[in-house]
């Protein structure tokens, strides 16, 4: 199964303008790459709207979810070969823990610290910006995402989320952590 799907998910509260939703839609269409979107919305009559088309377009290979999916299923899917996240902590570790190459955009300003680290650990790519003004654009997008998951310079990222798969995926170590905690917590009640 070839690995080259993309899960886009930004969590529950972010909040994206319409530039910034059809930049999105847009890089996400000229990547080329089958996708899962998760975009949860308010549901009001101020929600972003997609550019006119974008659905029939990529229809059978991309799949937009306007309401709540099962993140970990969908990540631990062998066809995913990408993340689009908002670096905020709980997807990022969701990801790492199937070994996914992330790649970043941040929605939130609190997000850019998970993202700067992820980038300097090599663990994620963030989608370059304009310095000036902030923005980011279609093609950085496509390009963002065709590096991380297709690229020969995108292998680093790869690699380094299948080597965090193993800190972030051990269940047996987080359980032990835990019972540590717990057992920490229980001898020292009373102090």
């Amino acid at each position: 199964m070839s690995k080259n799907g993309v899960q886009l998910s930004f969590g529950s509260e972010a909040t994206w303008s319409q530039e910034e939703l059809t930049e999105i839609a847009n890089g996400l269409e000229l990547s080329g790459l089958p996708f899962f979107w998760v975009l949860r919305t308010r549901q009001s009559p101020n929600d972003s709207k997609f550019p006119e088309g974008f659905e029939n377009r990529t229809k059978g290979r991309g799949v937009v979810w306007k309401e709540w999916a099962p993140q970990v299923k969908i990540l631990c899917h062998d066809s995913v070969g990408g993340f689009l996240t908002h670096s905020g902590w709980s997807s990022v570790v969701e990801g790492l823990q199937f070994g996914r190459p992330l790649v970043l955009l941040i929605c939130y300003n609190d997000q850019g610290l998970n993202a700067k680290l992820l980038q300097q650990k090599g663990a994620g790519y963030l989608v370059p910006r304009d310095e000036r003004d902030g923005r980011f654009t279609r093609d950085s997008v496509a390009d963002s995402l065709r590096t991380v998951v297709l690229g020969e310079e995108g292998e680093i990222y790869r690699i380094k989320a299948m080597e965090m798969r193993e800190l972030f995926g051990d269940t047996e170590k987080h359980e032990s952590y835990i019972h540590d905690l717990l057992a920490y917590l229980e001898a020292n009640k009373g102090c």
